[in-house]
């Protein structure tokens, strides 16, 4: 068999802190204990959060860690016809819709229809789509495009789901409680989530799996926040016929507060520890892995 792919893929859209490092140091372990290959993505769809020092920085903290890439750095904004070429496979077979409500009007539909009864939420906790884009007509969506309505481009997920069936996939870490072993998927717990928006020909869900099986990633390492989110790579694995990689969810690192560590949050950054004269060595044990052998 050949040997293993492993990938780390930050976003340019802050520093990277001791969570970016656990990951990035254990993708590397697990790479140099099983003769395998890692590779280094950086995941830039985001252009108004995405900035050139903070992929600089990238680079800088890595050098400093110690952990060193196979090959060419894959950036997402150098390949968006790839994945606009998949969303158009997806509208072909009639499985995404735009959608038209800006944030504000879905948190007021959101709202309306929890005054009934609670409505349901994604793993992460955010509603479902509550809006009507599915019912429009093909005229009324070709109406509103053409007069520049901002839009995002939804998977239809009960038909996407009806046309797959049952699926699962490999975990050889833990979920959030626990799982392990074969998982069963189940991408309808998402609702219709976004494929694309009018201004980005992509989403993180598209663009991540496109990437893994252009690379070759065959073993994907990553926080366990991300773990219910298989479930949607799963089924866009199958509908765009993607190879499925092994999983391998690692458990996230936490602040006093027991908040995970997130750049939004301000979490303390390599950079900072760095100035301050923390050695990699010293990071290895914050993070709590031991030195490499």
């Amino acid at each position: 068999m050949p040997p293993p792919v492993f990938r780390f893929a930050p976003s340019p859209n802050g520093y990277l802190h001791l969570g970016h490092a656990y990951s990035a140091l254990l993708n590397a372990d697990l790479a140099r204990a099983s003769g395998g290959r890692l590779l280094l993505r950086i995941e830039d769809i985001d252009r108004t959060r995405c900035r050139p020092q903070f992929e600089q920085a990238i680079y800088d903290d890595l050098f400093w860690l110690g952990v060193a890439w196979d090959g060419e750095v894959r950036r997402q904004s150098d390949h968006l016809e790839l994945y606009r070429d998949a969303v158009t496979q997806l509208a072909a077979r009639g499985l995404i819709y735009p959608a038209f409500e800006s944030r504000a009007e879905i948190a007021r539909l959101v709202a309306d229809k929890d005054a009934v009864s609670p409505w349901p939420r994604d793993p992460d906790g955010a509603p479902h789509y509550p809006g009507i884009g599915k019912q429009l007509s093909a005229e009324k969506r070709a109406e509103l495009i053409a007069a520049g309505v901002p839009y995002a481009l939804r998977l239809d997920m009960a038909a996407a789901v009806e046309l797959v069936g049952e699926l699962n996939w490999q975990e050889l870490g833990s979920g959030p409680d626990g799982e392990t072993g074969t998982i069963m998927a189940l991408p309808e717990a998402w609702g219709d989530v976004i494929i694309a928006r009018k201004e980005t020909p992509t989403s993180y869900h598209l663009s991540v799996v496109i990437d893994d099986a252009l690379q070759g990633v065959t073993e994907v390492v990553r926080g366990a926040d991300l773990f219910w989110s298989t479930s949607v790579h799963r089924l866009l694995q199958n509908l765009l016929g993607l190879p499925a990689p092994v999983y391998r969810h690692h458990a996230l690192l936490r602040d006093a507060e027991g908040r995970k560590l997130s750049k939004s949050t301000g979490s303390t950054g390599l950079r900072e520890l760095r100035a301050a004269g923390v050695t990699p060595a010293e990071i290895r044990t914050m993070v709590g892995l031991a030195a490499p052998v």
